[in-house]
This record gives structure tokens, C-alpha cells and sequence, in this order.
């Protein structure tokens, strides 16, 4: 099948290069601008799910179809202040987060829209000097492939793994359809999860004939160093390196001073191109992040100028000021060069093997 934008491998040439040539900005949080617009139950149904018949608030989004003009404000937003790449508003969309809400149905819906309103906003505020990028997020879901839900039952699982695989394929359709760029798998907190959604993407791809690289962003969930799932992040990137993504890095759960160590090591351990996106500090007592623009912008320069870094971004708590502030700090600044990594057999459990 051919794909049916035809100048999206240009754009994906136009990528590549740009992670050879400088640092690349991704946006901050969704939900976090979101936030700001205190919408209730009925702002969030809008007048087409006014009548649904299950409550829709904290479904951001569901926003793609009941507010598009909230979610074409934010990519605006962060393509105002420099982002190079942002995400599309579909973490959740997939059939098994939004079967809490009873919409199964609108998958497909959600992620042809909410790539089609990036790709709009990317595509007018591109430049032939500076191309914009839309990356397809896909979020963990809210089941785990590794982890019983049931303290008692440690053998219980709540979904499967072909479950999953499907679930991400199905997004990954509408993702592709509506003119993403990367396919963004992110939030990784169970390895399984994250292997269930490569095979489905992959399988996509297949089916397709054609693809689109590969962005895959671990949570390291505190300071063990590990994953939910209990993987270190070397464990983390040997489960995962078969699938060749162009990009992989750390996300969410920590701020930048708490994630450099992770984002350090999967710098040194990775032949590919690497991204990270802190959160803005640890949430405070009353659910909020405290870390600024100025205090964030710090420690990622730090990252940029060590040699760490491809891809910036900023995860919970941070908002258009604080990607504003990453690029200027960035501007100019050598990106990241991939190491050559000796062959040998690598292996993942819990811990790394290599041999």
C-alpha cells in the first residue's frame, strides 16, 4: 500500500538530518495546559458527547473531538516558543484506556484527528529551515502485561499481551492515516507493554508497506533505578533494541536533577539517537510542580553540553515558557554524536547480562 502522504519520507529525511546537525526541541506537557482551561463535566462532553452516558471529565483525549480548538492552541503554543517536534494528544487513545470511558469506538476517530490537527499546526509553522514534526504518542495504557492487580493473586493479569498488541495496532492505524511522522511509544513503565506495542506497530508496518522510525521513552519510576515492571534501564534497552528506534530516551515520574543518571546511561549504552523529558520536579504537597522555567533549563543545558543529549522536552509540570526556555538555552549547542557500541550478546531480565 502506498502512503498517502507522499512527502512524509522527505520529511523523515529532513529528521535524520536535523538530529545529525543540532539539538531538537520536543513540547511539554499536555495535560498541564489542559489544566489551565478548569473545564468541567460538560466542557469536556462538549455539544457533541453532551448526552453521553458515562462521565468524560479527565479524559484529555477525548478534547481532540470535543474541543479541537484547545488541543490546535497547545501545538500552536509550543511551536510559538520553538519546539521542533510535538506530540499528539492521543496518550490515552486506545481501545483499552478508553473503554473506562465506554469509548472503544472512537479510537480510530481520536488518533486520525489528533494527528491530523498536529500535523496542521506543524505543517504552517514549518519553514524550509526549520521543518516542524509530529510524533504519535501512545501512552503505557492503564493495564500492565507484568503486574497483577490483585496483591493476592500474583498470577491475576487484567489484559493479555495479543490484547495489547492489537490495541496499539489499531492506534497506530489512525496515527499513520492522519500524517504522524514518528510513531511514539512513551511512558514505558512495563517492558511487556512497551514489546506488545513494537510488535504491533510493527505488524502495521507490514501490513502498511511502508514505516515510520520509531521513538520508544522509559519511566524510571524512582531512585532504585528501575522501571515499574522492576528492569533497570540497561535491562530496559537490551528488551528493546531489536526493534531499531530512531530515538530512545527517559520520561516523566522524575525531575531533571533526579533523571540524569538514567539519561546518562542510556547515552552511553545506546547506538541510537537519545531523548529525554523530565518532569517539572517531583509533584509538592499540593500536586503541583515547582521547578521554573530558569531552574529546568540548568540542568538540561548541563545535559546538551556533557554529551547527552539529541531530543529535549519536558514531561508533567512544564509548559510552553519552560520549551521556550530549553530552546534558546540549546540554540546552537552540539547535539549528541551515537557511539559504536562492541558486538556482543546482551541479554534482559531484571538486570542486564552480557556476554
Amino acid at each position: 500500500m502506498q502512503d498517502n502522504f507522499p512527502n512524509r519520507q522527505e520529511r523523515i529525511k529532513a529528521l535524520h538530518l536535523a538530529l545529525e546537525e543540532r539539538v531538537l526541541v520536543l513540547d511539554g506537557a499536555a495535560g498541564t495546559f489542559i489544566q489551565q482551561y478548569d473545564l468541567d463535566e460538560q466542557g469536556y462532553r462538549g455539544e457533541r458527547f453532551s448526552a453521553w452516558g458515562q462521565d468524560v471529565k479527565g479524559n484529555n483525549d477525548l478534547l481532540i473531538l470535543s474541543r479541537p480548538d484547545i488541543i490546535t492552541d497547545m501545538h500552536n503554543a509550543y511551536l510559538d516558543v520553538g519546539a521542533d517536534i510535538i506530540e499528539t494528544n492521543t496518550f490515552s487513545a486506545t481501545t483499552i484506556a478508553q473503554a473506562d470511558y465506554g469509548m472503544k469506538e472512537l479510537v480510530t476517530e481520536l488518533n486520525y484527528e489528533g494527528a491530523r490537527l498536529a500535523r496542521e499546526a506543524a505543517d504552517a509553522a514549518s519553514t524550509p529551515e526549520k521543518p516542524r514534526f509530529v510524533a504519535g504518542a501512545m501512552g503505557p495504557t492503564n493495564r500492565t502485561a507484568s503486574i497483577s492487580p490483585d496483591v493476592n493473586d500474583p498470577g491475576m493479569r487484567n489484559v493479555d499481551y495479543d490484547e495489547l498488541v492489537e490495541a496499539y495496532r489499531h492506534a497506530a492505524k489512525g496515527l499513520l492515516e492522519g500524517g504522524v511522522d514518528i510513531i511514539l511509544i512513551e511512558t514505558i513503565f512495563d517492558t511487556l507493554n512497551a514489546k506488545a506495542a513494537i510488535h504491533g506497530v510493527q505488524d502495521l508496518f507490514d501490513e502498511l508497506g511502508y514505516k515510520v522510525p520509531l521513538m520508544l521513552s522509559v519511566t524510571i519510576t524512582d531512585q532504585s533505578g528501575r522501571t515499574l515492571s522492576g528492569q533497570t534501564t540497561e535491562s530496559f534497552w537490551n528488551a528493546v533494541r531489536h526493534s531499531n528506534p530512531l530515538l530512545v530516551g527517559v520520561n516523566c515520574a522524575l525531575g531533571p536533577d533526579l533523571m540524569r543518571p538514567y539519561v546518562d546511561e542510556i547515552s552511553r549504552i545506546a547506538d541510537t539517537y537519545i531523548s529525554a523529558y523530565p518532569n517539572a520536579g517531583l509533584p509538592n504537597a499540593f500536586g503541583g510542580y515547582d521547578e521554573t522555567p530558569d531552574s529546568m533549563t540548568v540542568h538540561l543545558e548541563e545535559w546538551v553540553k556533557s554529551g547527552l543529549i539529541n531530543v529535549l522536552g519536558g514531561c508533567c509540570g512544564t509548559t510552553p515558557a519552560h520549551i521556550g526556555a530549553y530552546a534558546k538555552a540549546v540554540h546552537g549547542l552540539v547535539p549528541r554524536k551515537k557511539p559504536e557500541i562492541a558486538t556482543a550478546m546482551r541479554l534482559s531480565g531484571l538486570e542486564p547480562f552480557t556476554m
